[in-house]
C-alpha cells in the first residue's frame, strides 16, 4: 500500500526555500557592494535568519515524525543522512573558497546531520520531547551567565566544543547553528508532528490550498534547490557585474 503524500508539509518546506533564498538574494546583493546593509548585526536581518533557520528545522522535525510513525528503518535513515552530511562538507569547501577567514564549519547543513540522528534516538520520548526542547532553547541563555562566573567554561567558545552552542561569543563563521538551542526546534517539530498525526493527521495530509503546488515541489527538492541556489545567484550576478564594467 502506497504511503500517503505529506504535500502540505513539503510546501511548508518549501515557503521556507522561497524565504531563504530572497535572503541569500540580499546577501549576496551586500556582498557585491550593491546594497549597504548588515547583515550580522541589524536585527531585519538577523532576525530572518533565525525565523528562515527554525522553520527549516521545525519542518526537519515534522519530517522525522512522519518517517518515525510510518516505521522508517535505519538503512534508508542512513542514506538520507549521508546526503545531507556529504552536502554539508561541500558547503565547508565552497565557503572555504570564498571566505577562507570566516568558513562555515558547523552551518545548518552541519547542525542537521548531527540534530537528525539525537531526534531520531529520541522519537520515542513522546510528550518529554516538549519540554526538553524548551531545556534545549534555554541552555545557551543558561551557560552565556555561567561564562562570567566559571573562567573555565572559555574552553567552550573553540573547538572542539563550539558546534555544541554553549559559548559566549559566537565564533567567526559565516553560518552557525550549533545543537544548542536548535535542537529544542527540531524537537519540537517532533513533537509537534507527533501530536498532529496522532490529533489532528488531516492538517498535514489535508489538499493544498490553490497555488500552493509550486511550493510543494519545491520542498520536495529542498537539499537540492539549497545547494545550487547560491552559485547560480553568484554566477548570475558575476554576470551582471562583469556585463556592467
Amino acid at each position: 500500500m502506497p504511503t500517503p503524500r505529506f504535500d502540505r508539509l513539503d510546501a511548508l518546506r518549501g515557503a521556507a526555500i522561497v524565504w531563504m533564498t530572497a535572503f541569500h538574494f540580499c546577501f549576496d546583493l551586500n556582498y557585491f557592494g550593491w546594497i549597504r546593509q548588515n547583515f550580522h548585526a541589524d536585527p531585519l536581518w538577523t532576525g530572518q535568519r533565525t525565523a528562515i533557520v527554525s522553520l527549516f528545522l521545525f519542518c526537519a522535525g515534522l519530517s522525522q515524525a512522519v518517517a518515525h510513525a510510518q516505521g522508517q528503518r535505519w538503512p534508508r535513515f542512513w542514506k538520507r543522512w549521508a546526503q545531507i552530511a556529504g552536502c554539508a562538507l561541500l558547503v565547508t569547501a565552497g565557503s572555504y573558497l570564498m571566505f577562507p577567514r570566516s568558513y562555515i564549519f558547523f552551518g545548518v547543513l552541519h547542525g542537521i546531520a548531527v540534530m537528525l540522528v539525537v531526534v531520531r534516538l529520541t522519537a520515542g520520548w513522546g510528550r518529554w520531547l516538549w519540554p526538553l526542547g524548551a531545556v534545549a532553547i534555554l541552555l545557551p541563555v543558561l551557560f552565556a551567565r555561567l561564562h562570567a562566573a566559571m573562567p573555565a567554561l572559555d574552553l567552550l567558545n573553540g573547538p572542539p566544543f563550539h558546534w555544541l552552542g554553549l559559548v559566549s561569543r559566537k565564533p567567526i563563521t559565516e553560518d552557525y547553528v550549533p545543537l544548542f538551542p536548535w535542537l529544542g526546534v527540531m524537537w519540537w517539530g517532533m513533537a509537534a508532528g507527533q501530536w498532529l498525526l496522532a490529533h489532528r493527521r488531516g492538517a498535514m495530509t489535508g489538499p493544498l490550498v490553490r497555488g500552493a503546488s509550486p511550493l510543494a515541489w519545491l520542498g520536495r527538492w529542498s537539499l537540492t534547490w539549497y545547494m545550487v541556489h547560491q552559485p547560480v545567484l553568484i554566477g548570475v550576478l558575476t554576470l551582471v557585474q562583469l556585463a556592467r564594467r
